[in-house]
């Protein structure tokens, strides 16, 4: 596997070290032990699938709170989305920065999202399917979110006019904490 941080600290996109033959190729998509050297959560608690019929489809802006902040490793399997992260760590140099990735079921890559970070995307194809490693016990008590177009993060969402649910569309504007 190839690692490669993003500007969001303990964020990373994954991309798989492929061994080829006339047969296709074979590749590693998750190593406890190539996490751990990395300082990365490898219990996984769950996995999850989250299939949307429209392109244009939106789901975000998630993430659980303390103390079931959870980790996630996310990969498109079929389709294609733009996964984006919001760094939500008051402490974070990154702080209130988003990042986007494409991912889809022909790249092969994955984004590695650590806990305190805020995470959704948009398809970009109509059938896209996404498959989530969770390294957290889904705990609805603690989950939130944050608005997909809040004016603090400024994400740029390739599609407009998204498809979004009730639940993402009404979560607030977010506050920054004093200093």
């Amino acid at each position: 596997m190839i690692f490669v941080e993003t500007t969001l600290k303990g964020a990373y996109v994954i991309h798989l070290d492929r061994m080829e033959d006339e047969r296709g190729f074979f590749a590693r998509s998750f190593c406890q032990k190539e996490f751990l050297a990395r300082g990365l959560k490898v219990d996984v608690a769950q996995s999850n699938i989250s299939f949307n019929n429209r392109k244009g489809t939106l789901r975000g802006m998630h993430f659980q709170l303390p103390p079931k902040a959870e980790a996630k490793l996310v990969r498109c399997t079929r389709g294609a989305i733009y996964d984006v992260i919001v760094d939500l760590r008051p402490d974070s140099p990154s702080f209130c920065q988003w990042v986007a990735v494409e991912l889809t079921a022909d790249n092969f890559a994955a984004l590695y999202i650590p806990e305190g970070l805020a995470h959704g995307f948009q398809t970009l194809q109509d059938n896209s399917e996404v498959f989530y490693l969770m390294f957290e016990f889904y705990a609805p008590e603690y989950a939130s979110g944050v608005r997909w177009d809040d004016p603090v993060f400024g994400i740029q969402w390739p599609l407009a006019n998204p498809i979004l649910s009730e639940r993402d569309r009404s979560y607030p504007l977010f506050e920054r904490p004093a200093r």
